[in-house]
């Protein structure tokens, strides 16, 4: 059987910027395992026009090969749009856009396998055996990339709620119900309601937007901030106790799940010029988190607690979308091989700061699933890039693409030693 140098499991944008990246190099032998038909990015969030939340740099490739031909500005030379992109002038490619350029890219390799469901995966004392629905993969190592699943509150344990992840196949329902509340606080939700409230007095229903947060957090997006995406917070975040981590994760969401600034301005210009010509039937509620759910047969009501005030009450809907995100999973297919990966004190990855998770520290990486130890970096599309190159350094025992390991001007905790008197007075 030919033993493969690795086999990455799951094609979502990480994966396939790494089988991009490795598409021309003639002495690494890797396969890419993916269940569904095609790529096929977000498809339920596909709204027209949305732009997704990183500039174009941040495709499969360039921040680890700027000359590959697999970058967003050859796909839009390629199919005849790169002076419309340019006369375009915003960095932010819309989102089909993106998911077109990776289906694009993902056309064009060779070492994707499609259709190919992975059921489990053992280890023969040498080298992995991947079993899926046709066949038997042999590869010495893995690298997880099955992306995040939708994460649903436990207070909703019944009826026939929508996640974000499937509103689009959803919206024709929704729209034909006298009330939709959506219950969450970044992009999504923000997305989601803007979409419903343009069309709001042809349907006539009443629009809600329920969130925990304290406000309708914007994403932060200022350049020393924007430096929290970088090896060096990376190093320093990887370091601290795990309860430390867990907390700024818990603190530092808005710098990655915020919501645009330009997106909010234009959810206020839309009331505004909707409420010309009397009352928006709309509801917004910040601070208010979800207890529980009852649901009918017809109706949901709602179990609200005013996290400020302390005060419960109750709120009644014919439709309900969870914006709830998503939540990094364990696959099953991997109970055969736990005693050979680490785990934390919570049942999670102890991703290594080279994405590995293995005990042996050199054989299985993930892709987005580090975000408990590597925060805000994890999810980041620009990161993926430079995660692939450091796993491809891992994996093959040298740096076929360089690594900028140090790139932010400030520093990121304690200084090794007291900083010289001459150097505070300056």
């Amino acid at each position: 059987m030919r033993t493969h140098d690795f086999a990455a499991i799951g094609v979502g944008p990480f994966n396939l910027g790494l089988a991009a990246l490795t598409e021309d190099l003639s002495d690494v032998d890797g396969v890419f395992l993916e269940q569904r038909a095609e790529f096929d990015w977000h498809p339920g969030l596909m709204l027209d026009g949305v732009t997704i939340q990183v500039p174009f740099l941040a495709d499969l490739v360039t921040m680890a090969d700027p000359t590959s031909r697999f970058s967003f500005l050859n796909y839009l030379k390629q199919v005849g749009r790169l002076y419309p992109f340019y006369i375009r002038e915003s960095f932010f490619p819309l989102r089909a856009e993106y998911n077109e350029y990776c289906k694009w890219a993902a056309r064009q390799l060779t070492s994707i396998r499609w259709n190919t469901r992975v059921e489990t995966v053992t280890h023969d004392g040498e080298a992995y055996l991947v079993h899926t629905n046709g066949e038997t993969v042999r590869a010495r190592k893995l690298v997880l990339g099955i992306g995040t699943a939708p994460r649903v509150p436990a207070a909703v344990d019944q009826g026939p709620y929508v996640h974000s992840a499937d509103y689009l196949p959803n919206k024709e329902r929704l729209q034909g119900l006298d009330s939709i509340t959506i219950i969450g606080s970044g992009q999504s939700a923000a997305e989601i309601y803007l979409d419903l409230l343009t069309d709001i007095e042809t349907y006539g229903y009443h629009l809600s937007w329920i969130t925990r947060s304290p406000r309708y957090f914007p994403m932060e997006y200022t350049k020393l901030t924007l430096e929290m995406t970088s090896p060096d917070y990376i190093r320093y975040h990887r370091a601290l106790p795990m309860d430390v981590r867990d907390r700024l994760g818990r603190e530092q969401r808005n710098l990655y799940k915020g919501i645009s600034g330009d997106l909010v301005d234009a959810i206020y210009e839309t009331l505004y010029a909707k409420s010309l010509t009397g009352a928006v039937p709309t509801t917004l509620l910040t601070g208010t988190a979800l207890d529980g759910v009852i649901w009918d047969g017809d109706r949901w009501t709602l179990a609200l607690e005013h996290q400020e005030e302390g005060r419960s009450f109750t709120a009644s809907t014919q439709g309900l979308v969870l914006a709830t995100g998503y939540a990094a999973r364990v696959p099953s297919f991997l109970d055969p091989v736990r005693d050979r990966i680490n785990w934390d004190a919570r049942g999670r990855f102890d991703v290594a700061v080279d994405y590995a998770v293995d005990v042996a520290g050199d054989e299985i990486f993930v892709q987005n699933a580090a975000e408990h130890t590597h925060s805000v970096t994890d999810p980041d599309l620009g990161m993926g890039p430079y995660r692939n190159s450091v796993i491809l350094r891992a994996v093959t025992g040298r740096e076929i693409y360089p690594i900028e390991e140090s790139i932010t001007f400030q520093q990121f905790g304690a200084p090794k030693a007291d900083i010289p008197r001459q150097l505070v007075n300056q």
